[in-house]
């Protein structure tokens, strides 16, 4: 590792100590996992993740989530949270409603279970990004311990592969709300069927991708390097004949690629 880095993951680590106890904010992401792992092995049991299973997150995520922690034997809760009305509509702040009701209700299981501190994996590269939902954070007083020891993306993922972490180059994910546009009514029946054909996708080899519904349109969203096999004839035709399955009438690849905030207009 770089000289800056090794200090930066010395800084984190004396914040955490510092801590004595914390809970953290687990969605089994390459952000969260390293802090939580970091966590775990600096302060064992007087560390938590706390997981938050919603009808608009991914149930493969919860599943990767819980693989993790039993993997590293971390404590770990996994808490179940119902549809929120306030965000049915899919309205443009829907990630700070969202963030205030989600981390309210950690930040209280945590007290419950003794912990004074409740933290997420928010780190400096997300200051760049179009993120409302780090307002909520901030009014929440929810510590941000990457973000205040000044560390990026690229630095997480740097030390977690020294550190054998397996998520080190997992891609970046979100929940199913982002993938349909604002200001449109949301079913759980669009949730589910996005996350499908999602998950047909990675299976298939397509790792960083997102299907956004328009309609009855998927559009695929996928890097440079995936693009090309997407167009394959054999993989264009089977990816069209299983996401028709599922109930999309149009199948199309964006050109553009993927790209974070797409569905933000």
């Amino acid at each position: 590792m770089k000289r800056e880095t090794k200090n930066k993951l010395a800084k984190l680590e004396d914040y955490i100590k510092n801590l004595g106890s914390i809970a953290i904010a687990f969605s089994g992401g390459t952000d969260s996992s390293f802090l939580l792992y970091l966590a775990h092995k600096i302060l064992n049991e007087n560390a938590i993740g706390l997981t938050v299973k919603s009808p608009y997150i991914a149930q493969w995520e919860i599943d990767e989530a819980l693989e993790f922690v039993k993997k590293y034997k971390i404590r770990h809760k996994t808490i179940e949270l119902p549809f929120d009305e306030q965000i049915r509509n899919n309205p443009a702040n829907r990630c700070y409603i969202c963030k205030l009701k989600v981390f309210g209700l950690l930040k209280k299981e945590g007290a419950s279970l003794g912990f004074r501190y409740l933290a997420d994996g928010t780190n400096l590269d997300d200051l760049s990004d179009f993120r409302p939902g780090l307002r909520a954070l901030k009014e929440m007083e929810i510590r941000s311990p990457l973000l205040e020891c000044q560390i990026t993306k690229n630095e997480i993922r740097e030390i977690s592969k020294h550190l054998n972490i397996p998520t080190w180059n997992k891609p970046a994910y979100a929940c199913l709300l982002t993938r349909l546009p604002v200001d449109t009514k949301i079913s759980e029946e669009s949730l589910r069927r996005i996350e499908k054909a999602e998950k047909y996708l990675i299976d298939k080899g397509i790792k960083a991708v997102r299907v956004r519904e328009h309609g009855n349109i998927a559009r695929i969203e996928t890097t440079e390097n995936n693009i090309s096999i997407l167009l394959n004839p054999e993989m264009r035709s089977n990816i069209a004949k299983a996401l028709k399955n599922l109930g999309f009438h149009y199948v199309c690849v964006d050109l553009e690629g993927y790209r974070t905030g797409s569905m933000n207009n």
